[in-house]
């Protein structure tokens, strides 16, 4: 019945008509624009306050001192320098490789930030940003143990531990024929099941390697003769948020030319694998 109604109108009030409409379309917000509207960075603005995912265990990236009950490492100093950029209160949420993807749908936090492997499989389930960070895998054995070379990770009767839930733990699932894989959940870690000898072996990247083997005299780092499982560090967001997914990528672009990233990342002894 409305086209008969229109119909009925004179010829010369259709014109009107018609920009009136396109008038109204214009001004009501699309469903996309309306989403656009509730993004966190509004959010986080308006309330001051900025929830980080983070995980507690992770050497040189978030780690909880045991003395002190801080987390330290180059994600628990940047998180601090984006809550300031936004004029925010920091609030750590503690999380873990196996749960961060449910932490961030189920809104207990902003973003994570926390070493996070950009992958395409977690890509699926949230936004990642730029990296910052670009790493390979290494195996971390004890001195005088059964792990001389990389050769030896993968024989028969080894136990080599990958941390649940981290991109590690696929890539070695494929990588491994031999030695048997053990997945550490929290609050378990790697580097605990290496020091009882409940494993031979941590595989793990850059940052824990580091850390382990300056902090125990009987800790060694071991290095594969290829580059294996190269992965860039970002950090993550819930996915349909693109005003604050530009947001974080301009703040990993400005920590790059301001100097921040590579000051924290060399304070954390992780100045070689900053990304490009």
């Amino acid at each position: 019945m409305p086209s008969l109604a229109l119909t009925r109108l004179p010829f010369r009030l259709l014109p009107v008509l018609c920009i009136a409409a396109l008038a109204a379309a214009v001004a009501a917000p699309s469903p996309a624009c309306a989403q656009a509207l509730q993004s966190r960075l509004f959010e986080v603005t308006k309330s001051k306050k900025l929830r980080v995912c983070q995980y507690p265990l992770y050497y040189s990236i978030s780690f909880r001192n045991p003395k002190s009950g801080q987390i330290e490492g180059i994600d628990a100093d940047l998180s601090k320098e984006l809550a300031k950029e936004l004029g925010a209160e920091l609030e750590i949420v503690e999380s873990s490789f196996g749960t961060f993807i449910a932490d961030l749908q189920a809104n207990k936090c902003e973003i994570g930030m926390f070493g996070v492997g950009a992958s395409l499989k977690r890509a699926q389930a949230v936004e990642f940003s730029k990296p910052y960070l670009v790493t390979n895998i290494y195996a971390v054995a004890r001195k005088g143990g059964p792990i001389k070379s990389w050769a030896d990770v993968d024989k028969k009767g080894v136990k080599a531990a990958v941390s649940l839930g981290s991109y590690i733990e696929p890539f070695m699932k494929s990588y491994l024929k031999n030695a048997e894989l053990v997945s550490v959940a929290p609050p378990n870690t790697r580097e605990g099941e290496l020091v009882a000898q409940r494993v031979d072996v941590i595989i793990t990247d850059y940052p824990t390697a580091i850390k382990v083997t300056d902090e125990f005299d009987w800790a060694e780092t071991i290095v594969p003769e290829e580059k294996l499982a190269v992965t860039p560090y970002a950090y993550v967001v819930p996915q349909g948020d693109q005003i604050w997914l530009n947001y974080i990528n301009l703040f990993i672009d400005t920590i790059k030319l301001d100097g921040r990233l590579m000051k924290y990342a060399e304070k954390n002894k992780l100045g070689p694998i900053v990304a490009p």
